[in-house]
């Protein structure tokens, strides 16, 4: 099923670019019995991001996380014909005293044998009619200085790239 051109919703993006050429995939919300396949792809990303040993989230904590009573996290997952999940966008929404509530994406990612059809950009798509729908002032994401790949991919939506600020984090 390929794309259609729909710029009345995303009048910067055009969607004409995978007509004809992308496999069966369908990009929908994700559910909770989507989790353990996410997870799955979550420890693909952190193998392919050289930190396999990072992933420490139990499957509960990630489950109730999404779908609990308070959800904190949502997200769209890329679906084949025969209804395997094959990748997913993950965010959630944070709030910038400068610009106001702004969606974060945590992950992208398309297993490996997947990528390179297209799919990425339809989850990215998809994220980006999100944020306008919910008039989110922006999206933001962090990229590894090395992953070449996903660079190329987000400068074909002119993300704009700032190497002044530095990643800081506290774990407990």
């Amino acid at each position: 099923m390929g794309r259609t051109c729909n710029n009345a919703v995303e009048p910067l993006v055009l969607h004409c670019k995978y007509i004809n050429i992308m496999p069966d995939i369908r990009i929908r919300a994700a559910i909770a019995e989507d989790c353990p396949r996410m997870l799955e792809l979550v420890r693909e990303l952190a193998l392919y991001e050289r930190a396999p040993q990072e992933v420490t989230v139990s499957p509960e904590h990630f489950r109730e996380s999404g779908f609990g009573e308070r959800p904190v996290w949502w997200a769209y997952v890329a679906e084949t014909a025969e209804g395997n999940v094959v990748g997913f966008a993950l965010y959630y929404i944070r709030f910038s005293t400068w610009k106001g509530q702004r969606m974060y994406l945590e992950d992208i990612l398309v297993t490996e044998d997947w990528r390179g059809q297209g799919i990425g950009g339809q989850l990215m798509d998809q994220l980006i009619a999100v944020a306008r729908e919910k008039q989110y002032s922006g999206i933001a994401w962090q990229v590894l200085e090395w992953n070449e790949p996903a660079i190329r991919f987000y400068q074909k939506y002119k993300a704009a790239f700032d190497a002044e600020w530095v990643n800081v984090s506290l774990n407990l």
